[in-house]
C-alpha cells in the first residue's frame, strides 16, 4: 500500500496513472490483407501509453506511429482547434541529417504536405460542436526503400482516434492506387510507382463514402480514374472493418467522452437572429450586381445591425455568441438560396464558367509571362530558364521517399495578403502556399518535355483571389510556359468544383438533395461542402485533390463532379488556345541559349584550364556556365545569344593559341628531345606543342633502362612514327622502336620557325 502511494506521488496527474494501468495490458495486433495479397499490420497498446490513443501501422519495414490527444475542456474557439504534425526523421532511414547541426531542424516541405493529407482526411469526421484542442502526431519510426509512409499515416491516425475516447465519427481507410499497363495496383511500391501512370490516394468511410482524394497522373483518362476511385473505396472497407473489430476485441476499451454542452443563446435569441437576418441575407445573395467585396461588406453591415438589435433585446446574452449564431444563419441561408432557387449568387448557372481573360508576354525582359484572370481571381505567372546546374537538389531522405534526386521543373506559389484586401506579413512560405504550389506543380509536370535543356522555375503570384487560385496557377502557368518557348505537349488547365448538400433529417449518411457547382466562388467554397480541384489537358487528368467538410460523399456524386470538371477544363483550354495556340517559336532577346559542344580529348585541358581557371574566367566575364557532360562533350548555358557568341569566341581563342597541326596516322616526323627522364624522354614535334612522353619501351628494339644508354641528349632530334591519339586520355601515341626496321615512309619535318602558321605536309 505504501509503495502504491509513493508511485502515485511520482505522477503529477493521477489521470495519467489510471490511463497507464488501463492500457498497459491492451496490446493488440491485426493483419490486413488486400485483394492483391499485400498486407499491413496495425498494432495498438504497445507504445505511447499516456496518449488518448496510439496506433502503429507497418507495411514491410516501414512503420508509422500516430498518437492522438485531446483536452477534456473545450476551448473558446468557434471551430475545431485540430493540429496534425507529421515527422519523417533521418534516423528512420538510417541516415544522419546533412545540415551543420546534424539534427532535424524545421519541418520540411514533404512533412507539411503529408500532414495536410492526414488533416484533410480526418477533420470532416469530427462533430461541428466539438471544440477541444486536439493534436495528432504522425511519427515515422522506420522507412524502407519499398513502401511509402504517407498513406499509412492516415490509417494510423484513423485507428488511434477510433480506439481513443475522443468523439469521432470514424474510422476511415486509406489506399494508394497505381496503374501499370492499364492494370490497377493496390498500395504499389516505390519502384512500381516509377512506372505507374497514376498515383492516387483514396480515403473512404463506411458505406463506400469518399472523404478525401489526392493524386497525380500522366494524363489519365476519366474512366480509368473513376475505376481506380471505385477500387480504392472498396479496398478501404477492409481497413475500416478491421479497425472496428480491433476496438471491439481490445481487452480494455475506453468509452467515448460524453458530448460537452456548449454555452449557447437562448431559444428566443436564436429565433430573433434568424427572423431579423434570414430574408435580408437571401436578398443580398440574390443581388447579382454584388462582387466579392460589396457582398462581404453588405453581410458585415447586416451582421453589425443584427448583433446590436438582438443584444439590445437580450442584454444578458453573450455578444460573441450572437455573432456566431448570425454566421450559422448566414451559411444556412446561402445554402437554402442555392438549393431552392437553383441559381448562384453571381447569376451563373451551375455549369457556367466565370469570365476568363488571358494575356501573355506581359513584361519583355522575362523569359515567359502571363496574366490569367477568371472572375475576380487573378494570377501573374512568370517563367525563368536557367542551366541544369540550377536544378532543385533534394536531400537524401526526400530522394529516398520520392525516388527523385533533383527536379528541373518546380512551381513556387505566393499568396500575399493584398490578394484578399487584407494587411499581413510577407516573408516565409506558409503551409497553405506550399500545398497549393505542390498541387499546381502536379498539374503541369506531365506536359513538361523530358529532355529540356533548362531548369524551369514557374513563379505564380496571386493578385486577386475569389476562389481556386491554385487552378488559376495551372492555367496561367500553361500560358507562361508557352510564352517562354517550352515545347509542352499540350496546354493544361484546372478548375474547382463545389458541392452543396441537403441531408435527410440531419442524417449525415443519406444525402437527400445536392447541387454541383462548376468553377466555384470563394463564398461557395466557404459555405459549401466540397472543394474538388481537377487539372489536366484535353487528353486526360494530371492531378486531383478533393477536400470535404461533410463525412463523405457517394461515388455517384464523385463521378458527376469529375465529369463536370472534365467538360469545364476542355472549355478553358479552348480559351487559352485563343490567346496563344502553341509554344512560341520566334526567339526572344531575353531567352537564354543552351548548346552542346563536342571536343577532342586532348582539347579538354586547354578549354578547362588549370584548376578550371578558364571556365571560371568565362563565367565571370560573360555569365556563361560550362559543364562537362562526358569525355567528349560540354554543355554550355548562356543567359543570351550575345553571351553565347562571346563565349564561343573566347573558347576559339583558347584553341587557336595552342593549335595542333593535322598529323597523318602512320606518318614519320622529326621530334626534338626537351628532357630526359628515367622512364623515357620528353619530346616535341612543333614549337608550341606541350612536351609528351616517349616511353623507354618505344625508344629501341632492345630493352632500355635509361635513355642515356642510347646516347640521347637534350636538344637532339630523332625520328618517330605517329599512331594517332589515345581515345581516353587524348595523348599522342608515338614510337621510335618501329623505325629500327627499314623506313616505311619519308621523314616529315614540322616548321619550327613559326607557331602561328602550319606548313603544308610533304607529299
Amino acid at each position: 500500500m505504501i509503495s502504491q502511494l509513493k508511485l502515485v506521488k511520482n505522477f503529477r496527474n493521477r489521470r495519467l496513472l489510471n490511463r497507464f494501468y488501463s492500457i498497459s495490458s491492451s496490446t493488440y495486433d491485426t493483419d490486413i490483407e488486400f485483394s492483391n495479397g499485400r498486407k499491413i499490420t496495425i498494432r495498438t497498446g504497445h507504445l505511447a501509453k499516456f496518449s488518448d490513443g496510439c496506433a502503429i501501422v507497418k507495411s514491410g519495414d516501414t512503420a508509422v506511429m500516430c498518437t492522438a490527444i485531446s483536452k477534456q475542456k473545450p476551448s473558446s474557439s468557434s471551430f475545431l482547434p485540430l493540429t496534425v504534425d507529421y515527422r519523417l526523421k533521418s534516423a528512420a532511414a538510417g541516415r544522419i541529417p546533412t545540415n551543420f547541426m546534424r539534427r532535424e531542424m524545421g519541418t520540411s516541405e514533404r512533412e507539411i504536405l503529408s500532414a495536410r493529407l492526414v488533416d484533410r482526411t480526418i477533420r470532416p469526421l469530427f462533430s461541428k460542436d466539438y471544440r477541444c484542442d486536439t493534436q495528432l502526431v504522425c511519427n515515422v519510426l522506420s522507412v524502407d526503400s519499398m513502401n511509402k509512409p504517407d498513406v499509412h499515416a492516415i490509417n494510423a491516425a484513423s485507428a488511434a482516434l477510433h480506439i481513443s475516447d475522443i468523439p469521432w465519427n470514424g474510422p476511415v481507410g486509406a489506399i494508394r492506387m497505381g496503374m501499370i499497363n492499364n492494370e490497377l495496383i493496390v498500395n504499389p511500391t516505390r519502384r512500381e510507382l516509377q512506372h505507374s501512370s497514376l498515383d492516387l490516394i483514396v480515403a473512404a468511410t463506411k458505406q463506400n463514402l469518399v472523404v478525401m482524394l489526392e493524386g497525380k497522373g500522366d494524363l489519365v483518362l476519366l474512366p480509368d480514374l473513376l475505376k481506380a476511385i471505385k477500387q480504392g473505396t472498396k479496398e478501404a472497407q477492409i481497413i475500416i472493418n478491421k479497425i472496428e473489430q480491433m476496438r471491439k476485441e481490445l481487452p480494455i476499451t475506453k468509452a467515448k467522452r460524453a458530448k460537452l454542452e456548449l454555452k449557447t443563446l437562448s431559444q428566443e435569441a436564436m429565433e430573433a437572429v434568424k427572423a431579423t437576418s434570414s430574408m435580408r441575407l437571401k436578398d443580398i445573395f440574390r443581388n447579382v450586381s454584388h462582387d466579392k467585396l460589396s457582398r462581404d461588406n453588405a453581410v458585415n453591415v447586416l451582421r453589425q445591425e443584427v448583433t446590436s438589435s438582438v443584444w439590445s433585446s437580450f442584454p444578458d446574452s453573450d455578444i460573441n455568441q450572437i455573432t456566431e449564431e448570425f454566421n450559422k444563419v448566414t451559411i444556412l441561408s446561402f445554402r437554402e438560396f442555392v438549393l431552392d432557387e437553383n441559381i448562384r449568387c453571381d447569376g451563373r448557372g451551375f455549369d457556367d464558367l466565370r469570365k476568363i481573360t488571358c494575356e501573355v508576354d506581359v513584361f519583355k525582359p522575362l523569359h515567359g509571362s502571363a496574366i490569367f484572370t477568371r472572375g475576380q481571381t487573378q494570377v501573374f505567372c512568370s517563367v525563368t530558364l536557367d542551366s541544369k546546374e540550377s536544378a532543385l537538389k533534394l536531400d537524401s531522405l526526400n530522394a529516398l521517399e520520392s525516388g527523385i534526386k533533383e527536379k528541373n521543373f518546380f512551381v513556387h506559389y505566393e499568396f500575399p495578403p493584398y490578394a484578399v484586401g487584407e494587411i499581413g506579413k510577407i516573408g516565409a512560405v506558409n503551409r497553405r502556399e506550399l500545398g497549393h504550389g505542390a498541387l499546381a506543380e502536379k498539374g503541369l509536370v506531365p506536359i513538361i518535355p523530358q529532355n529540356s535543356p533548362f531548369t524551369i522555375r514557374l513563379n505564380s503570384e496571386v493578385l486577386e483571389s475569389n476562389g481556386s487560385s491554385s487552378m488559376a496557377t495551372v492555367c496561367g502557368g500553361s500560358l507562361a510556359l508557352m510564352d517562354a518557348g517550352i515545347q509542352i505537349s499540350a496546354p493544361a488547365a484546372g478548375v474547382a468544383i463545389g458541392l452543396i448538400t441537403k441531408y435527410n433529417n440531419d442524417d449525415t449518411k443519406h444525402i437527400e438533395d445536392y447541387r454541383i457547382l462548376t468553377d466555384q466562388l470563394g463564398i461557395e467554397d466557404y459555405m459549401g461542402d466540397m472543394d474538388m480541384k481537377v487539372s489536366g489537358t484535353k487528353k486526360g487528368i494530371s492531378s486531383i485533390q478533393t477536400d470535404l467538410k461533410i463525412p463523405g460523399i457517394p461515388l455517384k456524386i464523385v463521378n458527376e463532379s469529375l465529369q463536370k470538371s472534365v467538360d469545364a477544363k476542355s472549355k478553358i483550354i479552348d480559351i487559352l488556345r485563343a490567346c496563344i495556340d502553341s509554344p512560341r517559336l520566334d526567339k526572344k532577346e531575353s531567352w537564354p541559349v543552351s548548346e552542346v559542344m563536342k571536343v577532342e580529348p586532348h582539347q579538354r585541358s586547354k578549354i578547362i584550364g588549370p584548376g578550371g581557371v578558364h571556365v571560371k574566367h568565362m563565367f565571370l566575364e560573360t555569365g556563361v556556365q560550362m559543364t562537362q557532360i562526358d569525355e567528349n562533350s560540354f554543355s554550355i548555358f548562356a543567359p543570351s545569344k550575345s553571351a553565347m557568341d562571346e563565349a564561343k569566341e573566347y573558347i576559339q581563342k583558347l584553341l587557336e593559341k595552342d593549335r595542333v597541326p593535322d598529323l597523318d596516322f602512320g606518318g614519320i616526323y622529326t621530334a626534338k628531345i626537351v628532357e630526359l627522364r628515367d622512364i623515357g624522354v620528353m619530346i616535341t614535334l612543333y614549337p608550341s606543342m606541350p612536351p609528351t612522353l616517349l616511353h623507354n619501351s618505344q625508344l629501341d628494339m632492345r630493352k632500355v633502362a635509361h635513355p642515356s644508354a642510347l646516347g640521347l641528349e637534350v636538344g637532339q632530334e630523332i625520328s618517330v612514327k605517329y599512331f594517332g591519339r589515345d581515345p581516353v586520355s587524348g595523348l599522342m601515341r608515338l614510337s621510335r622502336k618501329v623505325l629500327q626496321s627499314p623506313a616505311s615512309g619519308k621523314i616529315r619535318n614540322l616548321d619550327r620557325n613559326s607557331s602561328s602558321t602550319l606548313p603544308e605536309k610533304e607529299k
